[in-house]
């Protein structure tokens, strides 16, 4: 049995850094040009990915003012239970991750995960976005993964308000094959968001798609 079938308490999370570049976009805007970012050769075929993120918190949202995000997504190469911690000084979130389960109970591995921010045990739904990706992996010559680049058309909900919000972003993340110099990554992003913005992006006015959700 694969961990992605096996329960989430019964299997240790996976554990990842997320670093990326967030934009707004209209719904029109063309898809940017990557020929003049370093180190991508090749930009991969468009890939087709149905989300549904349901995201949980207390009613005063300790754990987003602490700067933690919950959710069980479906759809996509990672689905499962995620926590999201803050941001750190580089501008990185580290992700945990644990497969789905059978029922959509919040798992007990990921209320322990979280007892170092809150002992708060009622978590509710407070948000539901759900997102039409469609992912593109820009590789190098080698093959390898330097970033992958999703456009996004996002449906969301406020589940405490009852309102509903949609936009279309851009994400730019680093893959496996991305450089590790601090100097070469800052070139990355700088030619990313040169890409980016002669396409028509800005940058993303919230720090997250929960944060968009929010009215924040």
């Amino acid at each position: 049995m694969s961990a992605a079938d096996r329960s989430p308490d019964d299997v240790a999370p996976s554990a990842s850094i997320e670093l990326e570049l967030k934009f707004d976009v209209d719904d029109a805007t063309p898809l940017p040009d990557w020929s003049a970012v370093p180190g991508v050769a090749v930009v991969g075929a468009a890939e087709l990915r149905e989300l549904d993120a349901l995201y949980l918190d207390s009613d005063d949202l300790v754990l987003a003012h602490a700067g933690y995000a919950v959710r069980r997504r479906t759809g996509g190469p990672d689905a499962g239970w995620h926590i999201k911690g803050p941001r750190r000084a580089d501008g990185g979130r580290v992700e945990l991750q644990w497969p789905l389960g059978d029922d959509d109970t919040i798992p007990d591995a990921v209320t322990d995960a979280l007892a170092a921010v809150t002992t708060i045990t009622g978590l509710a739904p407070i948000a539901r976005i759900r997102n039409r990706r469609t992912a593109y992996a820009l590789q190098d010559e080698r093959g390898g993964v330097v970033a992958e680049f999703v456009d996004d058309r996002v449906v969301a909900r406020d589940e405490r308000a009852g309102t509903e919000r949609t936009w279309r972003e851009w994400e730019f993340e680093l893959g496996p094959a991305a450089p590790a110099a601090t100097e070469e990554r800052a070139a990355l992003f700088a030619a990313a968001r040169a890409a980016v913005e002669a396409a028509g992006g800005r940058p993303a006015a919230s720090d997250s798609k929960l944060a968009r959700t929010l009215g924040h």
